[in-house]
């Protein structure tokens, strides 16, 4: 009891000592004016770019690409970018936008680019530009680790508000008068054949003061940006033309090329900032004005529930099926041994436990993929784990990348072991090539996969090219790490025995009957990926417009326990229609239970061609050839995952029941 009690009083005194912490590039950063600056306060907020994207194509582009203005300070350096980062394509830039805090400016100018006539390479950077205005590119601007959003009220909606983490680089009329994109939000921008550069942009920042006890300054809640294209007003001083007023009534409109305009184009960049204190609001709360405004991810919980009801039913009607009639199989099947009644009473699935655990066919490859699917499986599961948590939340850039990367390179171990499990007890001899195809195989298709799509960025000058660098780093962490872990994790799985199996095989096979439709192979494959994918299809909506439209990801927590109900829905799908197949006497389980839930991803694939020619108005070879090509190594990742989860199940199933049962 002394002792008890002397451990909570020491546990009392170092909790005084104890101060909270934040993780890497969550900590909130403190602003002060100028003469208020000291070490603990910023007094100069830093505004960053990264990528511009258009949901219209997939390739993204440097901000520098489109001659947009450049930050002449040398010493500003961009941030450090993660693994996770430079894969997903992020490149962080420092800008001219520099902004005092709490300083309110108004038409302030930023630098002013000329476009020559006669000048071929002013054409081309010109060219370049309207052809961004017209495929939708979008800024991508950065401040103090929050997106700057452009809000704008939704169609159909009443006092509704959209803000998007991008915000168009301009948009454009067409011949026949039709606005673009961006053009129906101003009348004013109706010129036909017309591009208009959002060369303006009034930044709106909100802050949250400090009461000076727990922290000092203040910190920044939101930047909003209100973009427009404007025909500024000029002035002359000292011989310098410079920019004298920002008339918003006066648009910018690009007609034709330089060419035909005898002076050239000058396109001026300018911007208004303004301060707005909010107390009201906390600096944790700051990144819920974006997620909840965010169309298309606000769940509607009745939906949800009642999909998950539907499939919880499902799934327990299933098992109460299985469970009542393979308890009375079992009983009558022991009693008939008991009374000591000949053996050819027997029926059903009792029939062919001479032949159950009959090895099959490509048993070497079965194992490949069962123990690339248990390396998928447990990367999932840590991954979502981590991001219930908080610790891959949308603030922590790249961190969801950087983990999967690193969690699937460490379980490498896992899948060589589970690969040498699993070809062990199938009999198989040829250790040395079960090894290198279980490290080398799949691995080496989705990186040869990668390595294509990413050629063809590197043709189109993409910023998404994976650097020289960064692909010799993941080569790298696959020979230096993953391949020794995967013969490590191979080892020790040949060093243990092989699973004990509970039956005898007989040495001739036995004949199987003739299947009826309902019972063949192909038919049963083909249903039994439908339930799977029911469970799924309405985050994958979400998951795919993250991906593809731009859109925040934050729904961790329902999508974990989606992938609970995907693991439960998978096996007892593939444990009823194994049991029915051994009901009727096919025995070939083997190949056929991996195959069940494998074909979940066929779904997955078939969804996402209807997702893109509903929902994505992608164009360009290019673009078709990426989006078709990264949801190929989805599609194959996804289905080595839920083909195992079939296959682990089965398997403990069938070991299950014939153990269960006495044989002669």
């Amino acid at each position: 009891m002394l002792f008890k009690s002397m451990l909570h009083f020491m546990i009392l005194i170092y909790a005084t000592y104890v101060q909270a912490f934040y993780l890497p590039g969550l900590a909130p950063v403190s602003f002060c004016k100028l003469e208020n600056a000291n070490d603990k306060c910023l007094s100069v907020i830093k505004l960053y770019v990264n990528s511009l994207d258009s949901v219209d194509f997939i390739i993204p582009y440097e901000y520098s690409r489109f001659d947009f203005c450049e930050d002449t300070d040398k010493s500003d350096t961009s941030p450090s970018e993660n693994l996770g980062q430079v894969v997903f394509g992020e490149r962080i830039r420092p800008s001219p936008y520099k902004f005092k805090f709490n300083e309110n400016m108004t038409c302030k100018e930023v630098c002013t680019k000329t476009y020559k006539k006669d000048n071929k390479e002013d054409d081309a950077k010109l060219d370049f530009l309207k052809k961004g205005i017209m495929q939708n590119y979008q800024h991508h601007w950065i401040v103090d680790n929050m997106p700057v959003t452009w809000c704008y009220d939704v169609a159909d909606t009443e006092n509704k508000k959209y803000c998007s983490t991008g915000f168009p680089i301009g948009c454009w009329v067409a011949e026949n008068g039709d606005p673009k994109d961006a053009c129906v939000i101003n009348p004013k921008y109706s010129e036909k054949n017309t591009y208009y550069v959002f060369n303006h942009v009034s930044i709106t920042i909100t802050f949250h003061e400090g009461n000076g006890e727990q922290w000092s300054g203040a910190r920044l809640l939101s930047a909003k940006v209100e973009p427009s294209s404007v025909d500024h007003d000029y002035t002359t001083e000292g011989g310098e033309t410079k920019v004298k007023s920002c008339p918003i009534i006066k648009a910018k409109g690009i007609k034709g090329g330089i060419n035909d305009n005898p002076d050239g184009i000058k396109i001026s960049y300018t911007y208004d900032i303004k301060f707005e204190p909010n107390n009201n609001l906390k600096w944790a709360s700051r990144w819920d004005y974006i997620l909840e405004s965010m169309p298309h991810t606000k769940i509607h919980w009745f939906s949800i529930m009642n999909s998950m009801v539907i499939v919880l039913f499902l799934s327990g009607m299933i098992g109460m099926i299985l469970l009542r009639t393979l308890h009375r199989d079992i009983s009558r099947y022991n009693q008939l041994i008991d009374s000591g009644e000949d053996a050819q009473e027997e029926f059903g699935w009792k029939l062919v436990h001479g032949d159950v655990f009959r090895p099959p066919s490509h048993g070497m490859f079965l194992s490949v993929c069962v123990g690339m699917g248990l390396q998928i499986g447990i990367m999932v599961f840590i991954t979502l784990g981590f991001a219930c948590l908080g610790f891959l939340s949308p603030a922590n850039r790249g961190a969801l990348m950087t983990c999967v990367l690193v969690l699937f390179v460490c379980l490498a171990a896992v899948g060589g072991y589970s690969s040498a499990r699993v070809y062990k007890t199938l009999g198989g001899e040829h250790w040395k090539t079960n090894v290198i195809m279980t490290a080398f195989f799949f691995p080496g298709i989705v990186f040869g996969l990668f390595f294509i799509l990413n050629l063809a960025l590197w043709v189109k000058n993409s910023s998404a090219a994976i650097p020289f660098g960064t692909l010799v780093a993941l080569l790298a962490l696959w020979f230096g790490v993953s391949v020794p872990l995967t013969f490590l994790g191979a080892y020790l799985g040949f060093k243990k025995p092989s699973i004990e199996l509970p039956v005898r095989t007989n040495q001739i096979p036995r004949q199987i009957p003739e299947q009826s439709i309902y019972t063949r192979s192909f038919p049963c494959i083909v249903m039994g990926g439908i339930l799977p994918f029911g469970c799924i299809f309405i985050q994958l909506f979400f998951i795919l417009n993250s991906l593809w439209s731009h859109q925040i990801y934050y729904m961790f927590g329902f999508l974990f326990l989606v992938y609970i109900i995907l693991l439960i829905t998978c096996s007892e799908t593939t444990v009823l229609l194994c049991y029915f197949h051994l009901c009727a006497e096919d025995y070939h389980w083997w190949w056929r239970s991996f195959l069940t839930s494998a074909f979940t991803g066929v779904y997955l694939f078939a969804y996402s061609v209807h997702y893109f020619m509903t929902k994505l108005s992608i164009s360009g070879h290019t673009s078709i050839f990426l989006y078709f090509g990264y949801t190929t190594i989805m599609v194959l990742l996804f289905s080595l995952l839920t083909g195992t989860i079939g296959f682990v199940a089965c398997f403990y199933f069938v070991h299950k029941i014939y153990g269960a049962v006495k044989v002669d």
